[in-house]
């Protein structure tokens, strides 16, 4: 009895193993896609500022139509990054960092900033940090930034670009 059920305790354990393998590899595989599909209008470690939302500009599935992105992909092989933003007055926006497993490793929006400017520096475990300033440690040296900023009206975009452009991203030369 016990080599009849051998084949379908090996097909049974083969599937297990495949269903756990797919689960931890997906996020990472569906970031280099997103990563991908961004560094293709952004360049790495550099926001790029996009126009509103329209269906035949979509460059993550769903975005809001009520939102302006800015997208920075990033990677820390080179070393830390140096992130910047202001928060745009009388107006919803935020900050985050995806890591290259697709979880979040940081987010401020306007209301954390209070009406201040935001600066924090990513960085991997190990490499040296300029003292003083807020620091983010992730697990990947990959991701992407995303700055979010809530329009009431799509003809605001213009009014609101000169504030959200101030957002950066730079890579601390140096800081290894």
């Amino acid at each position: 009895m016990m080599r009849r059920l051998a084949p379908f305790a090996v097909v049974a354990a083969a599937a297990v193993g495949s269903y756990y393998a797919t689960l931890a590899a997906a996020p990472f595989g569906l970031m280099r896609l997103a990563e991908a599909k961004i560094a293709s209008n952004a360049p790495t470690n550099h926001f790029t500022h996009l126009p509103p939302v329209r269906a035949e500009r979509q460059f993550v599935v769903r975005p809001s139509p009520d939102l302006l992105y800015s997208a920075c992909p990033y990677d820390l092989t080179a070393g830390p990054l140096e992130v910047t933003a202001v928060p745009v007055p009388g107006r919803y926006s935020s900050i985050s960092v995806f890591d290259a497993r697709t979880d979040v490793a940081f987010v401020r929006n306007d209301e954390q900033m209070a009406g201040r400017p935001m600066r924090v520096v990513l960085a991997l475990e190990g490499q040296t940090v300029p003292v003083g300033i807020e620091t983010v440690r992730v697990r990947y040296a990959t991701g992407i930034i995303l700055q979010r900023v809530l329009l009431a009206d799509p003809a605001e975009a213009a009014s609101v670009d000169p504030i959200r452009s101030k957002a950066r991203c730079r890579t601390l030369a140096g800081q290894q």
